[in-house]
Formats: structure tokens, sequence, C-alpha cells
């Protein structure tokens, strides 16, 4: 029998490379987006959905507990950044940004987490951060730091609290990925970023789902309430 994820922000990029290397290692996966996911593979369901509204979300994890039997990882990659100066954010871009990347993984956690209760073995929910929770060098704006530390918050605080129930929660926080988010980048600094990076450039999609994928084998099963920094030693002082 195939344990089942649940993957958010599937239909491209991290999220589209995550399903992937899941789908290699044997689990039988719900790829979930706001968008069409417009890919298909053996053991692969596809759920369209706004994972910003609670109720919605509700009514998704009901949908993939009916259809696959519950769920035993969850990756929560759904996330976005809106380039703003500071001064010009307003608040239905700041609200916007944090329903996307944080209230998101918040709604996603509390209807999984029941349904985990109920799996037997370990079950594992990554959360997909950033080293711009962390590092003030890089370019991100404050809205969007601000959901990724938000995110990572909430990872340590359902690894302590689900510790016995041997559910392992962790954050993979990774530095410049080449995703469609580059295109919200001025060119100027987004050269600058990837000039800082040790190996010349930014790190690919895979990279993060082959973490993403140890994170859920029996490999990640000590590992809870960590945020793994991917940044090829960038930030190494």
């Amino acid at each position: 029998m195939r344990s089942v994820a649940v993957v958010t922000g599937a239909a491209r990029g991290i999220g589209k490379a995550i399903t992937e290397a899941l789908l290699a290692n044997g689990f039988l996966i719900a790829a979930v987006d706001i968008n069409a996911i417009d890919y298909h593979y053996q053991h692969l369901h596809t759920y369209q959905a706004d994972l910003s509204k609670q109720e919605i979300v509700r009514a998704l994890f009901e949908r993939i507990k009916s259809e696959l039997g519950g769920v035993d990882v969850l990756v929560n990659n759904a996330g976005t950044c809106i380039m703003e100066e500071f001064g010009d954010t307003t608040d239905v871009t700041l609200h916007q940004q944090m329903a996307i990347n944080f209230d998101s993984a918040f709604y996603c956690c509390q209807m999984a987490i029941p349904q985990m209760l109920e799996r037997p073995g370990f079950k594992k929910i990554v959360n997909i951060s950033s080293n711009g929770a962390y590092n003030f060098d890089v370019f991100d704006p404050a809205p969007y730091r601000a959901s990724k530390a938000a995110i990572d918050s909430l990872t340590k605080h359902l690894a302590r609290r689900h510790a016995k129930d041997m559910i392992c929660v962790n954050s993979i926080a990774p530095a410049m990925t080449r995703t469609d988010l580059f295109d919200v980048v001025p060119e100027d600094v987004l050269a600058q970023a990837l000039a800082a990076m040790p190996h010349g450039d930014a790190m690919q999609p895979a990279q993060i789902a082959a973490w993403v994928a140890f994170l859920a084998s029996p490999a990640g099963n000590a590992c809870s309430g960590n945020v793994i920094i991917l940044n090829q030693g960038r930030d190494v002082r």
C-alpha cells in the first residue's frame, strides 16, 4: 500500500520537482495548485484549490481522505514573492503575501494532522521556507520575509507538540532557486544575487526536491523541528 503525500504549489517549479521525486520514491501523490496542473503520471491525483481559504482547504482534505484514504506526508510549497518597496506595500498586498505563503500552510497543517494521527508509523510535514527569513543581505521584501519566518515558527511549534505522535515537522530554507519567480526580480538585482552564490548560479528545483524526498523517507524519522538551510555555503562566517 502506497503512502499518500500532499504537495501544494505543485503546478510548476519546485512543487513539480518535489512531486516527481516523491513519485519516484513510491508515494501516491495529491498534487494541489490554484492553477490547473497539466502533467500526468501514474499514481498522481491533481486538485485545483485556493489554499488561502480555510473552508476550501477543509473540503480539499476531506476529498483527499475520501479518495486516497488519508495523509502521510504534507509538503507546504505553495508560495509567491510580491516585489514591493516597504513604503509602497498596501494592506491588500501585505495580506495577499501572508495568505499565500503562511495561511495556506497553516490551514493545510490543521487539516492534515488529524488524518496523520489515524495513520500508522511516522508521518512528515515539510514546509518550504526561504533564506529570506534570516538573511538580510538578500533583496527579499519585508512581507515575504515575515511570511517565511512565520512558517519556521509554525514548524517548531508543531514539531514540539507532535513529537510523541511520530509526526516529524521540518522547514527547508533554500537560497536562490531557478523558478518562475526569477521573472519578478529586476535584472541588476538578480545579477548581483547570482554573483553572491558560491557555485556561480542559483540552485535547481531538483536539489530542493531531493531534500524533501530524504525527509519523507525513513532516513528522516529522527529529524524534526529543524530549519534546513540550502545555500551552497554562502552565509558561512
